[in-house]
């Protein structure tokens, strides 16, 4: 086997998908507002409570130009046609022109939760409606977890790599982390990395409700009149996470490579951190989560004071916020007031495979501009006092790293910090 290349690693773009917007620049805008997106639900109806959730706005994949409408008939899994067209968007952001020289070197890493149950729901309802002949035989590979990144390649062109990172939650980051690591190593040259989901179905919603993770929202809530007050983590009021649809993607290259086709880096991966809880499966083990976040510093090849921003998991679950909480205070120490926090799931809601890949994009442009993002929704909670959340509105400020952190079900961690160039 080879040695690895121990290249440098850039992001060179991304593409964007959230409760703000259909592209990265309609979420951007809305973000550096202070928006939220969160509307109650319009894809299915459910008798819950938890009904504020995070739609993408007109988003209908028989409106794209390369989708005929049987092709929308037979990939039913929204997953698939999204990732196509986030992944469209980012090479497209990067400059990256896919071709007989880039496309064998070019791989594609998107990550989901939970895949295509979409598509599960529609041949379930077909078979017990209509009967076993109307399941379609489309429903298996839009159940396959690769399929959204091998379609993307069909329409774009790059034939490197491609497969789906399972980290629950976390998956953007893995993805990122494992896109990363390719490149570094020499295995390709450019890597889409990122996430993507399409949860809003009923089981889903009520799967989600029955163990207590989303909001409830009752009359006397505030976001009762205004769902887009529904997540506001760090807050005192938090009750949980607001489910949402969405996908992010970064184009990742290495540094030489992005030279050679004269394209402008604009972060660099610096430092990845990853492990397990072997705890349990939903509540987080503060001694691995806080070692994660210690390991992407150390990778970075710097010290906890250099970390200019995080971005938090920052679900708005009580548990979630105060245990991330106490291990930021355990990594940065009497340092940590200092450090601007910024939690977007106030905004764009709790995308689980996607969030961290949308969260990186959004803590990267921030960097580039010089701002930090709000936390919106935010009333104090005496418990976090020490914590800056940046409530309400964004904030200049001008920084090199940003730690990016992402936690998800079955005790998975990943951490990683991100340079400015």
């Amino acid at each position: 086997m080879k040695a690895p290349l121990n290249r440098k690693v850039v992001v060179l773009g991304y593409g964007a998908a959230t409760a703000l917007g259909r592209t990265f620049a309609a979420t951007w805008e809305g973000a550096v507002a202070g928006r939220a997106g969160f509307r109650r639900l319009t894809r299915c109806t459910v008798e819950t409570r938890s009904q504020v959730v995070g739609e993408i706005p007109d988003w209908d994949p028989g409106a794209l130009p390369y989708v005929s409408r049987k092709d929308a008939s037979l990939w039913n899994a929204d997953f698939v046609f999204l990732t196509m067209e986030t992944c469209r968007q980012a090479l497209e952001d990067a400059g990256l022109e896919i071709d007989g020289r880039t496309g064998p070197r070019t791989a594609c890493l998107i990550g989901s939760a939970l895949n295509g149950s979409d598509a599960y729901r529609i041949a379930m309802d077909n078979y017990t409606r209509l009967g076993p002949l109307k399941v379609s035989p489309y429903l298996l590979p839009n159940l396959c977890a690769n399929l959204p990144a091998g379609k993307a390649g069909m329409l774009l062109g790059f034939t490197g790599p491609i497969f789906s990172p399972q980290g629950a939650c976390a998956s953007g980051n893995h993805a990122i982390g494992i896109g990363a690591r390719m490149i570094r190593d020499g295995d390709c040259d450019f890597a889409l990395a990122g996430g993507v989901e399409t949860c809003l179905i009923p089981e889903i919603v009520l799967g989600f409700a029955n163990m207590l993770a989303t909001i409830k929202v009752g009359p006397k809530d505030r976001a009762f009149d205004d769902p887009a007050q529904a997540s506001r983590p760090f807050s005192i009021d938090r009750k949980g996470f607001v489910l949402a649809e969405g996908a992010g993607v970064l184009v990742l290259a290495a540094e030489e490579a992005a030279r050679a086709h004269g394209l402008l880096p604009r972060a660099e991966i610096a430092g990845i951190g990853w492990n397990s809880d072997a705890h349990h499966f939903t509540r987080p083990n503060e001694r691995t989560v806080t070692q994660a976040m210690k390991d992407a510093i150390e990778d970075a090849e710097i010290g906890p004071e250099a970390i200019g921003a995080i971005n938090a998991h920052g679900t708005s679950t009580p548990t979630g916020d105060t245990t991330e909480a106490e291990c930021m205070r355990t990594v940065f120490g009497p340092s940590l007031p200092h450090i601007p926090i910024s939690a977007n799931k106030s905004q764009v809601g709790h995308s689980l495979g996607a969030s961290a890949a949308i969260e990186a994009a959004l803590g990267i442009e921030a960097m580039r501009r010089g701002l930090v993002l709000p936390t919106v929704n935010h009333l104090p909670d005496p418990a976090l006092a020490d914590l800056d959340v940046v409530p309400n509105r964004s904030r200049k400020h001008v920084h090199e790293f940003f730690l990016s952190n992402s936690f998800g079900f079955g005790g998975t961690n990943c951490c990683i910090v991100f340079r400015g160039l």
